[in-house]
């Protein structure tokens, strides 16, 4: 069996491609709100779109929505979005040790994404990434990294979708999955970190 052919080393492959991809990345510089703001002001539209974006930071002020919470970032809730089905969530702040006994069912060859609902305070955040690691009988299968992007405070919550996914078909494929998430950031924050279960059916 060639190695295009062999799934093992495929994947080993798959990830030497990714600690490339990320080896390569450099993060910008990072700013301020108000350095932002400061920045180009001579431009109408330019400050006016830069306002809208920062919604409730353009104000140069911290903005606080949960005034208990120091994070940065609070990360509300997890998302499997299937079209035509009502989205299977897990919540995110409760107690993450009990997410191991909830479980997901997701139908073989079934086109998914996951959602990631989050809230950002107090200052920008720069290069949110969600990392997820999947493994099977202990044994990692899969590794995905999704660049979320840099995100101003805001009061609403804020979401990131990842593209679609096809979810493995085949006797070979059904069983018990685990995954390890993390959101992290460019300055290597772990927003969050949670692991939780999927299985593969035949049907829902």
């Amino acid at each position: 069996m060639s190695e295009a052919e062999n799934p093992a080393v495929a994947e080993v492959a798959g990830d030497v491609d990714q600690l490339s991809l990320d080896a390569n990345y450099k993060p910008p510089p990072q700013k301020s709100i108000n350095e932002i703001l400061e920045a180009d002001k001579e431009d109408e539209s330019l400050r006016r779109y830069k306002e809208a974006l920062l919604g409730g930071a353009a104000s140069g002020a911290n903005l606080i929505v949960e005034p208990n919470d120091p994070r940065k970032v609070i990360v509300k809730k997890l998302a499997l979005v299937v079209d035509g089905m009502a989205d299977k969530e897990l919540d995110l702040t409760s107690d993450l040790t009990k997410l191991k006994e909830q479980k997901f069912k997701i139908k073989e060859g079934v086109q998914y994404k996951i959602r990631i609902d989050f809230i950002v305070q107090r200052e920008i955040v720069h290069g949110l990434k969600y990392v997820q690691k999947t493994y099977r009988k202990g044994i990692p299968v899969d590794t995905m990294t999704h660049m979320v992007g840099s995100y101003g405070p805001k009061v609403e919550i804020q979401s990131y979708t990842t593209p679609q996914e096809e979810a493995p078909s085949g006797m070979l494929y059904r069983g018990d999955y685990s995954i390890s998430s993390n959101f992290t950031d460019d300055d290597k924050n772990v927003h969050l970190k949670w692991e939780w279960k999927f299985e593969i059916c035949k049907d829902w």
